[in-house]
């Protein structure tokens, strides 16, 4: 898993991409965007994955493809 950590800093650099766009709460959108960048370095590949040439970018990328769409 990311750790808490993790989770913290999707959730601070959602609220700030909100912010910079006028808005005073994070969307569903804003997680996805910041979440490869805040995940990239907190993923860590077993023997596995590293021998098959997996990235932590394609994990991330993985994980956010099947999660839903936020309802309408």
């Amino acid at each position: 898993g990311a750790s808490p950590r993790g989770a913290q800093a999707m959730l601070l650099g959602a609220k700030i991409l909100a912010l910079q766009a006028g808005r005073f709460s994070a969307s569903c959108q804003d997680v996805r965007t910041v979440a490869p960048l805040a995940l990239r370095h907190r993923v860590i590949l077993n023997f596995e994955g590293e021998a098959e040439g997996v990235t932590t970018d394609q994990v991330v990328s993985d994980i956010l493809a099947k999660i839903p769409e936020e309802a309408s």
